[in-house]
């Protein structure tokens, strides 16, 4: 296999810190390699070493004769007098000096590879004509990405490629780069597009990389199992992989390619690990803080400010505990609805109702609403010195520590905080203002895999109504117990099938309809023929069989809370209700369940 660059003994650090301390590593032809690690410990310097932007201090960087390579980082620029169409296309200019058969630039439309990627990654919506200028900073990061994308490569290298994507956006990259010949290295911190796209893992930790066969479940596998070997002194990190080892295991046995004694050897390391969480007992507690009414939205209409019609007609009643994920493509109003239950959007039509012991946390995207003036530890504690976090009093220094504050970390100014860290005091705030409702809009943005779980775990006690707009597929998996999009209708949609089923519907709404012409059978849809359609058949079902898993699980333990609870009238309603709505979700989940079966064989 042909080496495309090689890194021997190379040192860089930037001040007095090391970020890459005597790395030695390569990049083969076909790979597909994630680099992970905490925001600040180098990953963007590995990339930049790696393809020449940055020298190394110390050590020798090699690369093959005459490698074609495309690099997409967060520090990119684009020409300010450009059009869209001159970035995208100007690669295959470059390519052509290289004596590569590309397309003239007039007829890049009649190219079908090269208009899979406009269309795949959303730049037929900016218009090929517009200014770069007039961009945003996320249109101007997926401009940069479609230029890279359009080209034939050896090697591809992109930073944080998902930031700027919805759900559809991530599903559709990932498909793509699989069924790109060249190699790729990927810094992401989106879990399920590293566990589908990586063949191999690094991680940048401590000035060194690590290297993990496989994707992101592979490397948490291989992380617990060093963790399980680790002194003391690793203890949290032991029990964060322990937790999230254990969500994983639940799960669909295909998670993991390691072999049978790795396997046999974590499911020891999380024997004794209890579920995530006790949606029954949560539920239970959440009442009694938040009363019968949360939030309710009755008849009510949102407009955007041009007056397009985003919703309309809707009634949505949040019920004490409910955990939700919303999803649906940019534009289709999802902020604008978090916005109008946080009472923050105005309604065309309609009313909102708010419980009277209700308190909002309310997550946005925005970073303006931290006092730079301060330093970390005074920005929490402002808003508070302890709180009960589940059965637990924390400390507000304690709380930030969990969020990935140091004790030195949390003597810095608010003001020279990166956008991660800013996101991570964010977090720490709202949490420490004891809410009782949590809106988060997008909270993985900058946000490493280890924060990821910090919150992951937090949140998967925390008591309380929550509702998530997310790219992030695991994130809401893993928090949420229900998914609910907007598609554009002006409707609010169930999705019982989770993701899986919001990107089949989605599909399904971008096809053309059938020709008559074609002579074949309307009567029964095509079998899924193609290893993609196949592989995202086999991942709903196996999501499917999980979730009918907890449904059923969740169906017995409100019989037993409702036999527990016989002399209880009003506990009776609430159980029973919710009981209905348990045995709804689990008929429609069975029913697509069914008809999968059906496709996987």
């Amino acid at each position: 296999m042909v080496n495309l660059v090689n890194l021997e003994q190379v040192g860089k650090s930037f001040g007095i810190t090391p970020l890459l301390d005597q790395v030695s590593l390569g990049v083969q032809e076909g790979e597909r390699i994630g680099v992970v690690g905490l925001n600040g410990g180098g990953k963007t310097t590995l990339l930049e070493v790696l393809t020449g932007i940055e020298a190394p201090d110390s050590g020798r960087v090699s690369r093959m004769n005459g490698l074609r390579m495309a690099v997409v980082t967060q520090r990119g620029s684009l020409p300010e007098n450009a059009t869209v169409g001159d970035v995208v296309l100007a690669g295959l200019a470059d390519d052509a000096v290289g004596g590569n058969p590309v397309v003239a630039e007039h007829e890049w439309a009649a190219n079908p590879r090269i208009r899979n990627v406009i269309e795949g990654i959303g730049i037929a919506d900016l218009g090929m004509d517009s200014s770069v200028t007039n961009l945003s900073g996320g249109e101007r990061r997926r401009v940069a990405l479609a230029a890279a994308l359009v080209r034939e490569l050896d090697l591809l290298v992109l930073d944080e490629p998902t930031n700027h994507l919805d759900v559809e956006g991530v599903q559709w990259l990932a498909e793509h780069l699989l069924a790109r010949r060249s190699a790729l290295v990927v810094v992401t911190h989106d879990r399920w597009f590293l566990d589908t796209v990586a063949t191999r893992t690094w991680e940048v930790v401590g000035g060194k990389v690590e290297s993990y066969e496989g994707g992101y479940n592979d490397w948490i596998f291989a992380r617990a199992e060093r963790a399980r070997q680790a002194d003391a002194t690793e203890a949290r990190r032991r029990n964060l992989a322990r937790k999230e080892l254990a969500w994983l295991r639940r799960g669909p046995q295909a998670r993991t390619s390691k072999p049978r004694y790795r396997v046999e050897a974590a499911e020891a390391l999380i024997a004794d690990v209890p579920a995530p969480r006790d949606n029954v007992e949560l539920a239970a507690f959440a009442r009694k803080r938040l009363g019968r009414v949360v939030i309710e939205l009755e008849d009510v209409r949102l407009t955007t400010p041009d007056d397009r019609e985003l919703v309309h007609d809707l009634t949505w009643r949040l019920a004490p505990g409910e955990r939700v994920g919303l999803v649906g493509v940019n534009g289709s109003g999802k902020t604008t609805l978090l916005r109008a239950l946080a009472g923050d959007a105005e309604l065309a039509t309609g009313r909102r109702i708010q419980g009277q012991t209700i308190r909002i946390g309310w997550l946005r995207q925005e970073l303006d609403d931290l006092p730079t003036n301060m330093r970390v530890l005074e920005a929490v504690s402002d808003v508070a010195e302890r709180i009960m976090l589940g059965d637990r009093e924390v400390s507000a220094g304690q709380l930030a520590e969990r969020l990935g504050f140091t004790p030195a970390k949390q003597r810095t100014p608010v003001g020279d905080l990166s956008g991660g860290e800013r996101r991570r005091l964010q977090l720490t705030r709202i949490l420490m203002s004891e809410p009782n409702v949590l809106l988060l809009d997008e909270p993985t943005n900058d946000l490493d895999i280890d924060t990821l779980q910090q919150l992951e775990d937090l949140l998967d006690g925390w008591a309380g109504t929550l509702v998530v707009i997310s790219h992030d597929r695991y994130l809401i998996e893993r928090i949420c117990d229900s998914t609910w999009a907007l598609f554009g209708d002006g409707k609010l949609t169930n999705l019982p099938g989770g993701i899986e089923e919001y990107l089949r519907r989605r599909a399904a709404l971008a096809a053309p309809a059938s020709s008559p012409a074609t002579g074949g059978s309307t009567n029964s849809p095509a079998p899924a023929t193609d290893s993609a359609a196949y592989r995202a058949a086999r991942k709903e079902f196996a999501r499917l069989e999980r979730a009918l898993e907890k449904l059923t699980d969740r169906e017995q333990r409100l019989h037993d809370a409702l036999a527990a609870a016989a002399t209880e009238p009003d506990k009776l309603i609430t159980l029973g209700v919710e009981l209905k709505q348990v045995q709804a979700d689990k008929e429609s989940t069975e029913e697509r369940w069914l008809e999968l079966a059906e496709e996987v064989g």
